[in-house]
C-alpha cells in the first residue's frame, strides 16, 4: 500500500509544460510593422499544419512551428495522506485496519523524465502525447495501537518500510491558446495513465491548468520573458487496490519477532480487558459507559488477533508471503 507515490509524478508530469510561452499571437504596434508586413505578404505557408496557417498569417498572426518535442526532469518529494485502509495476506479476506494501524508519517519522492511530443492542429489549439518514466520511494512511519481497559489508547509496536519501484505514465492533452501583442491566454487540460507494477489497474488523471500571461521579447531573436499566473485543478480516483510481496515492505525487518511481540501484547490486553470486566459488579457492567468500553475493546482486539494471524499464516505459508491492499490516499 505505500506504492502510491505516482499521484505526485502525474501531477509534476502533467504540469511540465513550455505551452505558456507558446502561442499564436497577434502582432500589433508601430515598432512591429516591418514584421506585420512580412507575415502578410508570406506567398506561401511552408508547413501542412496547423489548418488554415497561411490565411491566418496573411492576417498579421506569427504562429508557431508547426509541431515540436519537449523533454522534462523533475524531482520530488511531499507528504501523503492515507486512510480507509484494507489488508489480507497471501489472498485471504481483506481485514479493514485504520482503527488499530495508524500512520504517523508518509513521505513520497520521486525522480522522472518525461517527453512531450505535439502539434499545432489549428493555429489556436496545440495536441500533444505524454509519456513519462519514473523511479520513486515511499516512507512510511506507522504503528499497532490498542486500547487498554480504560480505553486509553497506545502504540504497542512501531514500524517503518521504505518501497522503491518504477512506474510509467502515457496520456495526451490539448492547449487552446492564442495571444495578442504579447499577451496570451492558454487553457491546458490532459489525460494520464500510470501503470505502476504493485497496482491491479492504471490510475486515471485528469488535469485543468488555465493561465494568462504576457511575453516579453529580448533583442536576441527568439529569445523572451514569460510572466503568468493561473489556476490548477486535478482530479484523481483516490481507490486503489493491489498486491505486492511482504518482504518487500519489511526486506531488513524481523517481521516474525514484531508479529509474534505484537500477539503478545493482543493477548496480555485481552486479559487486562477481561480481568477489568469481571472485576465490576452487575451494577457496573450495566452502566453504558462500562459496557461501551468492553465491547469496543473486545471489538479492537479480536480485529488485531485476526490481522496478526493472518499475517502470522502469510509469513509460515510455503509460498512468498503477499499483501492485499485497498487504500484512498491524497495529498
Amino acid at each position: 500500500m505505500q506504492r502510491i507515490t505516482f499521484l505526485l509524478l502525474l501531477i509534476a508530469w502533467t504540469t511540465q509544460t513550455l505551452h505558456s510561452q507558446v502561442y499564436s499571437n497577434k502582432v500589433v504596434g508601430e515598432k512591429h510593422e516591418v514584421l506585420i508586413d512580412s507575415l502578410k505578404a508570406v506567398e506561401e505557408y511552408p508547413y501542412i499544419f496547423p489548418a488554415w496557417g497561411k490565411k491566418v498569417t496573411a492576417l498579421g498572426f506569427d504562429i508557431p512551428y508547426s509541431a515540436g518535442l519537449s523533454i522534462n526532469s523533475l524531482t520530488q518529494k511531499s507528504e501523503l495522506v492515507i486512510d480507509n485502509i484494507s489488508v489480507g495476506f497471501n489472498d485471504s479476506p481483506l481485514i479493514n485496519v485504520d482503527e488499530i494501524i495508524r500512520i504517523d508519517k508518509a513521505t513520497a519522492s520521486a525522480t522522472g523524465l518525461t517527453v512531450r511530443p505535439d502539434i499545432w492542429v489549428l493555429p489556436f489549439l496545440n495536441v500533444y502525447g505524454i509519456f513519462g518514466w519514473a523511479k520513486t520511494s515511499t516512507e512510511i512511519d506507522a504503528g499497532l495501537w490498542l486500547p487498554d481497559s480504560n480505553n486509553v489508547w497506545k502504540e504497542v509496536v512501531p514500524f517503518g518500510t521504505t518501497a522503491n519501484f518504477n512506474a510509467n505514465v502515457t496520456g495526451f492533452g490539448i492547449t487552446p491558446t492564442m495571444g495578442v501583442g504579447g499577451g496570451w491566454i492558454a487553457l491546458d487540460m490532459n489525460f494520464a495513465w500510470t501503470d505502476v507494477d504493485a497496482l491491479d489497474k492504471p490510475v486515471k488523471t485528469f488535469i485543468f491548468d488555465p493561465r494568462i500571461g504576457k511575453t516579453f521579447k529580448f533583442k536576441k531573436p527568439n529569445s523572451n520573458l514569460a510572466i503568468w499566473v493561473g489556476g490548477f485543478r486535478v482530479k484523481f480516483s483516490s481507490e486503489t487496490t493491489g498486491s505486492l510481496p511482504l518482504a518487500d515492505l519489511f526486506p531488513d525487518a524481523d517481521i516474525q519477532g514484531k508479529v509474534d511481540q505484537a500477539m503478545m501484547n493482543v493477548d496480555q490486553k485481552h486479559e487486562d480487558l477481561d480481568a477489568w470486566w469481571n472485576g465490576l459488579s452487575e451494577l457496573e457492567m450495566a452502566n453504558p459507559i462500562n459496557k461501551a468500553k468492553y465491547e469496543t475493546g473486545v471489538r479492537v482486539l479480536d480485529n488485531a488477533g485476526q490481522l496478526l494471524t493472518s499475517i502470522d499464516g502469510a509469513i509460515n505459508d510455503d509460498q512468498e508471503a503477499t499483501v492485499n491492499y485497498s487504500l484512498e490516499k491524497g495529498l
